[in-house]
């Protein structure tokens, strides 16, 4: 078998280094790899023996690349070409205008071009794209002593890209005693559901169209439903925690066994969503419907989550909901109350 000359070896290894990014920290460090993306916060750089590795932009004083990446300046126009700074400048080398002179500082992001394409594709996701969601279900069985069976069921699924917002939930509660002459038979038949529009029209202001649907059996509730539109404003919007505030109006129709009714109200709510830690999302909800028509007449619904991550796609999930109406039929309770708990498996697409 034939040897690689030494000289040949030296020339190759030199060649791969000189041709990689390069990245030098202001300590002197050196970094040569492939420069994935950069944010004005920190750079991400693929090295062959270390992988992915993330620096500080602060603390990064030289940066040459070899192949094109997709500058985007604040306040200007973005930028495509081979990059390599000077001092605190950067010169990107593009095809329209030739080399371009921007300060370091100026930069928000880099993104070579599978990242750009990715990032690209983020912006404008088909309807059955970007979709984040998990389904509960929790069962249980008792025989001999008692006789019953009990099943929940939770689903939530959202979709947000950088100006909108689609989200749907369903929560379900079943339970029966089958013991024999138990009255009554069926001690839970609950269902709540529904889904909501965002559309941002500014940074904070956005506005929504929503539908939201109730059955309750022992309420004698056949089907309430409330469809919603209104103008929201987004108080707080950090990838870690959001707070909406949310106000319009509602027409909602109310079918009973013993009687119907059409009300106008008010839609007056506020959301929250905060992460706690690497592993858990809260979510609350809280909304209030003023009946225009008959004052002191209202209905509140409040909601409560949370979904604690286990691994990849299984996690704990919890949920409770609690519907307030001031004027049920006669005899019945103002109060419903939901909760489902137990394991959840979660889907991206």
């Amino acid at each position: 078998m034939r040897r690689l000359p030494v000289a040949t070896f030296f020339l190759f290894f030199w060649s791969f280094h000189s041709f990689a990014d390069q990245v030098v920290m202001s300590n002197g460090d050196r970094l040569s790899g492939l420069i994935i993306k950069s944010d004005a916060k920190a750079l991400v750089i693929k090295t062959e023996f270390a992988g992915e590795v993330t620096v500080q932009w602060g603390a990064i004083s030289e940066i040459n690349s070899t192949d094109p990446l997709h500058v985007t300046v604040r306040d200007g126009k973005p930028l495509v070409g081979k990059i390599k700074s000077s001092q605190n400048n950067v010169e990107v080398e593009t095809r329209e205008k030739g080399p371009v002179l921007i300060p370091k500082d100026s930069i928000s992001s880099l993104r070579n071009d599978s990242e750009e394409t990715a990032y690209q594709k983020s912006l404008h996701p088909g309807l059955l794209q970007a979709w984040n969601g998990g389904v509960n279900v929790s069962f249980a069985l008792t025989r001999g002593n008692s006789q019953t069976k009990n099943l929940a069921l939770a689903f939530i699924a959202d979709r947000k890209t950088n100006t909108d917002h689609l989200g749907m939930y369903v929560n379900s509660v079943f339970a029966a005693n089958d013991a024999p002459g138990a009255i009554p038979s069926t001690t839970a038949q609950a269902t709540q559901g529904g889904v909501r529009y965002d559309h941002d029209l500014s940074g904070r202001l956005f506005g929504f169209v929503g539908a939201d649907f109730q059955t309750d059996a022992l309420q004698d509730l056949n089907l309430r439903s409330v469809f919603s539109a209104g103008l929201g404003l987004h108080v707080i919007k950090s990838d870690r925690t959001t707070l909406d505030l949310l106000g319009g109006g509602n027409y909602t129709r109310e079918n009973y066994s013993t009687l119907q009714r059409n009300v106008a109200a008010l839609t007056i709510g506020e959301e929250l969503m905060h992460k706690l830690g690497e592993a858990t999302v809260l979510t609350q909800k809280l909304y209030a419907y003023p009946d225009i028509s008959n004052a002191g007449e209202y209905r509140t619904a409040f909601n409560f989550g949370t979904l604690t991550k286990l691994n990849k796609w299984l996690g704990w999930q919890n949920a409770f909901g609690d519907i307030y109406v001031t004027n049920p039929p006669g005899g019945k309770k103002q109060n419903d109350v939901l909760l489902t708990t137990g394991l959840n498996i979660s889907f991206q697409r």
